[in-house]
């Protein structure tokens, strides 16, 4: 009972009788659940649970909250099952421990899958109650101040997904204090080292300051005083050791840089006092106008409210103030947990559980559009950003982004389908690339076009993760369709071949496939087939065997039927050869590639050699009649080197409707130059105008179409 002793002393605080007799009943329970368990350190096991109430108690948390901690880790490492904790203490109370209970069911590929998965199931319990994850942050900061130990190799691994996942989660939740901590303790855990020589020197320097930062409190307390501002505060503000160090590793500056600046904290009673102590301070010292910020009248998406300043002090050393009230500076500290710690004033707080779920709601819709708990963590660890943009739609409603935010994460925050759609942006009315960081106070407006689609190159532009996953969730669908679309034509080509038609195949047969390949629907097959994961010619064959009509058709082992049409808007699992750039009316042919589907090569391009002989690989290719669409094409020019040579090569491009998409010119010998180009062509008929134009331009004296090359690493006797 000695372990229970120091909960209570903590819970008489605020907790009556009853609760804490309560609370007691669950401490009896997890006490003889965990009988002779033991932690690294040597202690009986439930002094964790109870440490970590504790640390709860300390945030005046509710009783059922309290409860819930001391039994987080019963279900997992004991026989105690949810079902007993309903019973003897409620649903509420069990429902909040099934939140925080490690999978240990399942067996997972790798300890990342597992912690994707813990953190994914973390997250869903978390949108149903918020005290989960109170909970699992009390939980997470108690096993870090233990960590001391555990071997090297696994206190890192706590270390890094503490300063990865679990300080930025307390941080977008407004809890400072947490935060703080699990940062420093991570840093003494992952760098011991470069720890205790950041402290040592932190340590050196506090004294070597403390000379100007007395001067600097003086003046300020002296210009407070002569203004008449009431009920204020005023203290020296430290950066904690992991701020200073993540400052001096990311914008590369050295210590002595950080530790210029001074930082005080100034607290009064009544918001229009932050305002009156703005204009004392500005009169003391010249402000630094670009780094003022009024998180005030705009707070951070965590609730964070302050004004932010930076002076030039004394000696022309910069000074950074914030400014805030009581009740601001403990939602700064404290976050969503201050409402059971202070009794919030309620409006505050009603922001930041408003903030809260709408954070969680969008995590909500990153998990439904992400196929797996690994993608769903990765897209998560993009939207913790600490520093955000604020921005303004164009009916003036503001907008709070990831700082490095582009207009495609603005359209995506407005709505998944708006983000889809976007295919220009306008920022302050003037149009601009869609890939352009935002920046505060800007108005952005998005333009949509139907049957628009989503573009693979955003994904190396875009911040957020709800874009992020969007994105990755279209393309996937998107994939997903076009490759049954091309897996069932070549199917069908193929069983032209035995003279059979698809249409004629009865469903049951169809389905007795899928049921024999082990797939959940005909789809599926046809989807294996067009990302080249099962070749169609043997898919056809098992079609033919299951109708009992093979031994009827005629056809030699390679047959393959009719050559496959190619229609130009089949999207991503079609691509065309950059080695000959095939483009409509060249004679093609093409193999599958595995995982990624058919690949487009002219005839007679050496790198479609090799495929030939294996029909499993090879398919035999047509253009359609009517194909849609522009295809790249290389083309050498041979040109005098006079000015205006290029401008006029430019030119006759543009005027036979072509367009430039890459240039690249050589000196030959002072008098000519080569220049390389790919243009973009419909067919080979605008191919042969874009040529006749071309050779019609003075100072050209030869024009050619690159010539299919012989991939270095192709190795044609070897199939892939």
């Amino acid at each position: 009972m000695a372990e229970f002793e120091t909960l209570r002393e903590e819970l008489k605080h605020y907790l009556n009788d009853t609760e804490i007799s309560a609370i007691e009943k669950a401490y009896l329970l997890a006490k003889e659940a965990h009988s002779g368990q033991k932690r690294h350190t040597g202690e009986p096991y439930v002094t964790h649970p109870v440490a970590v109430a504790v640390i709860l108690a300390e945030m005046r948390m509710d009783p059922p909250t309290i409860m819930a901690a001391i039994l987080h880790d019963v279900i997992e490492d004991t026989t105690v099952e949810k079902p007993e904790i309903v019973e003897k203490f409620g649903k509420e109370v069990a429902d909040l421990v099934d939140g925080v209970t490690k999978l240990t069911q399942i067996t997972f590929e790798s300890h990342v899958q597992a912690q994707a998965e813990n953190f994914r199931k973390m997250v869903m319990a978390m949108a149903r109650d918020i005290r989960v994850i109170l909970v699992k942050l009390a939980d997470r900061l108690h096993n870090m101040r233990t960590l001391g130990c555990l071997p090297p190799k696994k206190r890192r691994r706590i270390a890094i997904e503490t300063l990865e996942i679990f300080a930025p989660i307390a941080n977008r939740l407004g809890m400072h204090a947490f935060r703080v901590e699990f940062e420093d303790l991570g840093f003494a855990s992952l760098y011991p080292m470069r720890y205790r020589i950041l402290k040592a020197a932190v340590t050196t320097a506090r004294g070597n300051r403390q000379e100007v930062m007395e001067l600097i409190e003086t003046e300020i307390r002296n210009a407070l005083k002569k203004a008449g501002i009431p009920h204020w505060k005023l203290i020296g503000r430290e950066k904690h050791l992991y701020s200073i160090y993540k400052k001096m590793h990311d914008k590369h500056l050295s210590f002595s840089e950080i530790m210029d600046v001074y930082g005080f904290r100034a607290t009064v009673d009544k918001l229009d006092t932050c305002y009156r102590v703005l204009g004392v301070l500005h009169n003391l010292y010249k402000p630094l106008t670009a780094k003022f910020k009024d998180y005030i009248a705009i707070p951070k998406a965590n609730s964070y409210q302050s004004l932010h300043t930076v002076l030039f002090g004394p000696y022309g050393v910069p000074i950074e103030v914030q400014i805030r009230t009581e009740e601001m500076h403990k939602m700064a500290e404290s976050g969503i947990a201050a409402h059971w710690l202070y009794k919030t004033e309620k409006s505050l707080f009603d922001d930041a559980q408003m903030r809260a779920k709408e954070w969680l709601k969008g995590i909500l819709e990153m998990h439904t559009s992400s196929s797996s708990s690994r993608e769903f963590i990765e897209n998560v660890k993009f939207d913790l950003f600490p520093d955000e943009v604020y921005v303004f739609t164009p009916k003036g409603n503001i907008l709070e982004l990831p700082s490095g935010a582009t207009a495609v994460d603005f359209a995506y925050a407005i709505h998944s389908d708006i983000g889809n759609t976007c295919v220009a942006a306008k920022l302050e009315r003037r149009l601009a690339p869609l890939s352009t960081p935002l920046v505060s106070g800007q108005q952005v407006e998005i333009i949509t076009a139907p049957g628009a689609r989503p573009n693979p190159a955003w994904l190396n532009f875009v911040v957020t993760g709800k874009a992020r996953s969007n994105i990755r969730h279209f393309l996937k669908k998107q994939q997903r369709e076009e490759s049954i679309e091309l897996g069932k034509r070549m199917v069908e080509t193929a069983l032209h071949g035995m003279e059979l038609n698809l249409s004629q195949i009865p469903p049951q047969h169809l389905d007795a496939l899928v049921e024999a390949s082990h797939l959940d629907s005909i789809n599926n097959l046809y989807e294996e087939v067009g990302l080249g994961n099962r070749t169609a010619l043997l898919v056809a064959r098992q079609i033919a065997r299951q109708s009992h009509a093979l031994s009827q058709t005629k056809f030699s082992e390679h047959a393959t039927g009719q050559p496959l049409a190619i229609k130009g808007t089949e999207g991503i699992v079609i691509s065309y050869s950059k080695c000959c750039r095939p483009i409509p009316g060249d004679s093609i042919g093409g193999y599958i590639e595995k995982g990624h589907g058919l690949v487009v090569h002219i005839e007679q391009c050496p790198n479609l050699t090799a495929y030939r002989t294996n029909p499993d690989k090879y398919v035999s290719l047509r253009w359609e009649d009517k194909v849609q669409g522009d295809f790249p094409v290389d083309l050498k020019v041979e040109i005098l080197n006079q000015r205006g040579s290029l401008a006029g090569l430019a030119l006759a491009i543009s005027n036979s409707e072509s367009n430039i998409e890459n240039i690249n010119a050589e000196e030959h010998d002072g008098r000519y130059f080569s220049v390389s180009l790919t243009i973009t062509v419909r067919d080979r008929a605008h191919l042969a105008r874009v040529l006749r134009k071309i050779r019609a331009v003075p100072n050209v004296t030869r024009v050619v179409r690159n010539k299919p090359k012989l991939k270095k690493k192709h190795k044609p006797t070897s199939l892939p």
